[in-house]
């Protein structure tokens, strides 16, 4: 596969967030802290910070950086040390914008109630634990009034699904602002890449192809007196019931794109997916690939891997009857092409604007229309993009053909009482004698 694309630089992941150092945080916000932005008091819109690892912080840093007056003044997480190491980086970049005194620090599994209550209601919760208990914060500050930035992903489960999708519908009766953390819809270059396809300039789309191909998912091993709860929550990419498996939780966005692109969910999925190389004491596939049919009978094919030494690619590729595209998160400059041969001399299309930071538009237009009051609810596109990975994620770990309604209609929760969860109770998996954690297996495990 031949292509010109490279890797998004347009916007830094919240992956990458505390990586970076604390100067360049604050080179960041520069805008955010300038003198003057800030309106009257009784303008400014009170954030609380739901999960304060790399996401959160990140999701904290974008919120605080729209316009008119913002104020961080609530967190709440399981650890204390990601939650002081959170504060501190947001305080030094956003210090008049940060009011969270040690009493509205709040630690454990009930402290999301405390942070939500603290701005609600009308206040703004950015939700950026792991997605096993999305559905669960999101009712909550719904329930409470608040307008919610989500992260991704938005449930591991059918049974989640129909809860995310429930509290988006009380939303709007309540005129209450959602944005979901599927950044890539708001990136400047897709968006207009994406349009041209909608537009016809590569005739019907026929296939569209997801990749997510890279390096090991990291593991951190049990340190000394560390709970088994807190142990897979620290390395909740590991672990199905926490993050709802690599194709779900990492693959979400390309998978997103392709969709967005064919404007249609899949109807069905079969695939395949395994534990190859992987050694590390956890649940998770180190491959997955998945055919998805859409409505017309056209397909998606969606690739993820994390091996050492592999192919690497991230991206979509879309083929049409006249053409084709690559585009996607992981693209920082999508190009459309003549034909199939993806070389500069067949390229017809490539994005001449201004480049926008995907992560602070999500935020910009969020906040924009909780002050102007214009609808804005994205929990239905985002929860079906969740649950088109759940059905890939069912179709490989089962090695069956499911279909998008058997799937939506199944009961299984993969973190059954997890209202009860406390960080001494055991998780809904536990390793056996030997340290091993049970790991799906290909036509013997049942997914429905």
């Amino acid at each position: 596969m031949k292509n010109e694309s490279t890797r998004l630089t347009g916007s830094t992941s919240r992956r990458e967030f505390l990586k970076q150092s604390t100067g360049a945080l604050a080179g960041v916000s520069l805008a955010a802290m300038a003198p003057g932005i800030h309106a009257a008091e009784d303008n400014t819109i009170k954030i609380a910070l739901i999960g304060c690892g790399g996401r959160g912080t990140g999701a904290a840093a974008n919120a605080l950086t729209t316009a008119g007056p913002t104020k961080l003044v609530a967190m709440a997480d399981v650890f204390p040390d990601r939650l002081t190491s959170s504060l501190a980086n947001i305080s030094q970049a956003f210090a008049n914008q940060v009011d969270v005194p040690a009493d509205r620090q709040f630690l454990g599994m009930d402290a999301y109630k405390k942070a939500i209550d603290c701005v609600a209601p009308g206040g703004v919760v950015l939700l950026a634990t792991p997605p096993a208990w999305r559905p669960m914060h999101l009712e909550y500050a719904v329930s409470k009034n608040c307008h919610v930035f989500m992260e991704k992903s938005f449930a591991v489960d059918a049974p989640g699904i129909h809860r995310v999708i429930n509290a988006g519908k009380e939303a709007d009766k309540r005129s209450l602002k959602i944005a979901g953390g599927l950044m890539s819809r708001h990136y400047k270059p897709l968006e207009e890449a994406v349009q041209k396809l909608h537009d016809g300039m590569i005739g019907n789309l026929i296939t569209c192809w997801a990749y997510r191909e890279h390096g090991p998912v990291g593991f951190v091993p049990k340190q000394p007196g560390e709970t088994e709860m807190a142990h897979q929550i620290r390395n909740y990419n590991c672990y199905t019931w926490l993050n709802g498996s690599f194709i779900l939780d990492w693959l979400i966005h390309n998978i997103d794109v392709c969709c967005w692109c064919k404007d249609a969910w899949p109807v069905s999925a079969q695939g395949q997916g395994g534990r190859e190389v992987r050694t590390a004491p956890d649940q998770l596939f180190d491959h997955y690939a998945v055919e998805y049919t859409f409505p017309d009978g056209t397909r998606m094919f969606a690739q993820g891997r994390h091996m050492e030494g592999c192919w690497g690619f991230f991206g979509d590729i879309i083929h049409g009857t006249t053409g084709s595209a690559v585009l996607g998160e992981g693209i920082n400059q999508p190009y459309i092409f003549k034909g199939h041969n993806q070389t500069p001399e067949n390229r017809i299309w490539e994005y001449k604007g201004p480049r926008s930071n995907a992560y602070d538009v999500e935020h910009e237009r969020l906040f924009d229309a909780i002050r102007n009051n214009k609808p804005y609810n994205e929990t239905d596109r985002s929860a079906k993009a969740a649950m088109a990975g759940i059905l890939g994620r069912m179709a490989a770990e089962s090695g069956k053909l499911i279909t998008w309604d058997q799937a939506m209609a199944s009961n299984v929760i993969l973190a059954p009482n997890l209202e009860n969860a406390a960080m001494n109770t055991d998780p809904p998996v536990t390793p056996d004698t030997n340290g091993h954690y049970p790991v799906a297996i290909p036509g013997v495990t049942s997914v429905l």
